[in-house]
């Protein structure tokens, strides 16, 4: 099944997580992650909000927990779908994840029983050590652009289709 297909098939809106990269001159702050969904790969920090909370807040406490520090002015910088299709429905890989920055925040990145952060030169992000669409939509967020776009992914986290748009909202 082609991208746009799947995601005219789905029935119900997919769930919300985040990605939050903290950045400072020509650096960001990634993570590697230790355990569970995307383990043995870099990323910005992230993950899904609890009951009854927001997007921004989820965003902020998952920093706090996975890495010890306290985003401050999160911006939202791009909407991302990515999609399983080969994946059971049960457990929802399928989701929406809110793209946030972050040049401020309280605290120094620690290492949790979840994430270890490590301070990267934009110009020298271990791309081949992560999911294989951040080479795609990573260079547009560093280069200051607003995004939006879908990934599908195929056997062995494959990405087998994608499209990607910079925007001047994310309305």
């Amino acid at each position: 099944m082609k991208l746009l297909e799947y995601e005219q098939s789905l029935e119900t809106p997919l769930r919300q997580a985040t990605i939050t990269l903290l950045l400072k001159d020509d650096e960001v702050l990634l993570a590697m992650k230790k355990r569970g969904f995307g383990a043995g790969k870099w990323n910005g920090v992230g993950g899904k909000p609890n009951n009854d909370e927001d997007i921004y807040s989820a965003a902020i406490r998952e920093s706090q927990e996975e890495i010890g520090v306290t985003p401050l002015n999160i911006k939202n910088v791009g909407i991302l779908s990515f999609y399983f299709p080969l994946v059971p429905k049960e457990k929802s890989y399928d989701q929406t994840v809110l793209i946030f920055t972050a040049t401020d925040w309280k605290g120094t990145p620690i290492e949790s029983d979840e994430m270890k952060p490590k301070w990267f030169k934009i110009q020298d992000v271990p791309y081949d050590q992560m999911w294989v669409d951040d080479v795609v939509w990573m260079p547009k967020v560093f280069a200051g652009a607003l995004i939006k776009g879908s990934f599908m992914f195929g056997e062995n986290d494959k990405l087998v289709e994608h499209y990607i748009n910079e925007v001047k909202s994310l309305d």
